[in-house]
C-alpha cells in the first residue's frame, strides 16, 4: 500500500489539479554551469534557425518546404516528387536515430535542441523574467487585482509576446514560399498578396497560442515524444536522474542543520529545499524518478549543484546517470539493444548515401500515349505516339535539348520543334513521335532505350515501350 501510494503522483501529469484544473508553472529561473551551455548551443540554433532561408548554396535556398509548388531543398540541394523515395529514407532514418539516441541518452533532445523548448526557455521565458520578474513576483503579480502595474506589465509582454510570434511565423513561411518570395510579398505590401496575410497570420496565431497560453502542456499533452521515450528508455539509459541512494540513505530526507553529522544520523544528502521543483519548467519532482514530463533540460541539476556547494556536500546528488549507475555504480556501456539499431542505422545511411550519388540531375519520362495503338507507315515504317516530361533539378537552364534512339535504328520527332531548353528548377513537356523499320522490331512490344542530349551531351537516358504487330515478317 505504501508503494502505491508514493507512485500515486504517476496518476495524473503535473500541470493538473486534483479536481482536473490547470496547474499553471511558474519555474523560477534557472542558473548554472548546464544552463549556460544551452543558452550557447540555443542562441547558434536560433541563430541558424532565422539566417537558414536567406542562405543560398548555388542559387539554391538552404532548406526549403514548398509543400504547394512541390519544391524541397535540403542543404541547398533540391528534391522534386520524383525524389519522393529520397525523402521516405531519410525520414526513416530520423526515426531510427531518435530510436537510438532516445535508448542512449533519453529525452537529451528536448532540453537542448526542441525549437519548442528553446523558444519557450530562450526566449519568451527570459521576456517573461525580465517584465514580470522572477517565480514569486510573477505568483504575486498573478494573484493580485488588476491594477495599473498588472495591466501595464501583461499588456507590455502579451504584446511582446506578439511581435516575436509574427516575426517567428515569418521565418517560418520563409521556409515554405520561399525567402525570396516572402521578400516580394512584404515589399508589394499585404493588400496585393492576402493570401500571405491570412497565413502569416494564422501561424502568428498558433504560435502566440502556444508560447503564451499552451506552453509546457505541448511537451506533456501534445507532443508524442514524450510518450515514445516511456517505450524505450531501460535502467542502462543516461537521463536526468536523482540518487536516491546518496539522497535517502536511511531515514530519508530532511532540512540542513549547521554542524549536523547526517551520516551519523543516517539522513540523506538532499535536504529538501524544493530548489529543483522550483526550478522545473514542467513543474514535476525530479525525485520521483523518471516521468514522462521531463524534458531533461538539467535546471534541476544547476539548482541542486548549487545548494549541495552552499550546504559544503558533493555536487551530482541530480546528475546525469543511469538508474543501473544508481544502483549499482555501473558505467555506461553498448549494449546488444544499442549495437542493432546501430546496425540498422548505418545500413539506412549507406542505402540513403548510395541513391544520392546515383541521383541524376535531369529526370525524364516518357510514355505511349494512353489509349493509342501503332500506326503503319510507308517503307514498312511503324510508329507510336508518346508524351515526354523532362524536369530539371539544376539552378541552370539545359539548352538545345533533343532525343536519340539508342536500342534501335530510327527516328525521333517532336511536334513543335526539333530542340527545346528546360528552365531551371522548371519542366518540358510535350508530344512526340517514334518511327521504326518494322524489319528491326523484336515482337510486338519492344523496350527502347533512348538517350537525352543537350548541346550534343547525352545527360540522361530513360526506357518506353514500343508496340508493332504480331507477325511482322
Amino acid at each position: 500500500m505504501e508503494a502505491l501510494e508514493n507512485e500515486k503522483f504517476r496518476n495524473s501529469i503535473s500541470t493538473v489539479t486534483d479536481d482536473g484544473k490547470r496547474a499553471w508553472v511558474y519555474p523560477k529561473k534557472p542558473n548554472g554551469r548546464f544552463y549556460a551551455y544551452r543558452e550557447w548551443v540555443s542562441y547558434f540554433l536560433l541563430l541558424f534557425l532565422f539566417t537558414a532561408p536567406f542562405i543560398k548554396v548555388k542559387g539554391n535556398q538552404l532548406f526549403l518546404f514548398n509543400i504547394m509548388e512541390r519544391r524541397f531543398n535540403i542543404f541547398g540541394a533540391p528534391f522534386w516528387p520524383q525524389d519522393f523515395h529520397l525523402f521516405v529514407i531519410s525520414m526513416i532514418v530520423g526515426i531510427v536515430f531518435i530510436i537510438l539516441f532516445t535508448v542512449a541518452f533519453g529525452r537529451i533532445f528536448c532540453g537542448w535542441i526542441c525549437p519548442q523548448t528553446i523558444f519557450m526557455e530562450m526566449v519568451f521565458r527570459k521576456i517573461e523574467y525580465w517584465i514580470e520578474g522572477d517565480r514569486g513576483k510573477q505568483i504575486r503579480l498573478d494573484k493580485q487585482p488588476w491594477n495599473a502595474e498588472k495591466i501595464k506589465k501583461r499588456v507590455l509582454k502579451w504584446s511582446v509576446f506578439f511581435f516575436i510570434s509574427f516575426l517567428i511565423a515569418n521565418i517560418f513561411l520563409a521556409y515554405f514560399i520561399g525567402s525570396d518570395q516572402l521578400v516580394h510579398h512584404i515589399s508589394d505590401g499585404p493588400l496585393k498578396h492576402v493570401k500571405t496575410l491570412v497565413s502569416l497570420l494564422i501561424f502568428t496565431g498558433v504560435f502566440y497560442f502556444v508560447f503564451a497560453w499552451f506552453r509546457e502542456q505541448v511537451c506533456i499533452i501534445a507532443c508524442p515524444y514524450g510518450r515514445l521515450q516511456g517505450v524505450l528508455l531501460d535502467n542502462k539509459s543516461i537521463i536526468v536522474a536523482y540518487d536516491h541512494k546518496r539522497g535517502e540513505q536511511e531515514t530519508g530526507r530532511s532540512k540542513f542543520r549547521k554542524n549536523e553529522d547526517r551520516s551519523a544520523l543516517g539522513k540523506g544528502d538532499c535536504i529538501d529545499c524544493f530548489q529543483c521543483v522550483q526550478v522545473c519548467p514542467t513543474g514535476i519532482d525530479i525525485r520521483n524518478g523518471t516521468q514522462l514530463e521531463c524534458i531533461n533540460c538539467t535546471a534541476c541539476i544547476d539548482a541542486c549543484d548549487h545548494i549541495m556547494e552552499k550546504v559544503k556536500m558533493p555536487k551530482g546528488l541530480i546528475r546525469y546517470a543511469s538508474e543501473e549507475n544508481i544502483e549499482r555504480k555501473a558505467k555506461f556501456s553498448f549494449t546488444p539493444r544499442l549495437i542493432g539499431y546501430s546496425v540498422v542505422l548505418t545500413i539506412l545511411i549507406g542505402v540513403l548515401v548510395g541513391m544520392l550519388f546515383l541521383r541524376n540531375d535531369v529526370e525524364a519520362n516518357i510514355l505511349r500515349l494512353p489509349g493509342q495503338l501503332y500506326e503503319r507507315k510507308e517503307n514498312n515504317i511503324i510508329s507510336n505516339v508518346y508524351t515526354y516530361k523532362l524536369v530539371n533539378k539544376t539552378t541552370l537552364e539545359i539548352e538545345n535539348v533533343h532525343f536519340e534512339l539508342m536500342s534501335h535504328s530510327g527516328k525521333i520527332e517532336l511536334v513543335t520543334h526539333k530542340k527545346f531548353t528546360v528552365p531551371k528548377q522548371g519542366l518540358s513537356e510535350g508530344t512526340l513521335f517514334i518511327e521504326i523499320n518494322r524489319a528491326a522490331l523484336n515482337g510486338d512490344k519492344d523496350e527502347l532505350k533512348i538517350g537525352v542530349y543537350s548541346n550534343g551531351e547525352l545527360i540522361e537516358t530513360t526506357t518506353t515501350a514500343f508496340l508493332g504487330p504480331r507477325s511482322y515478317k
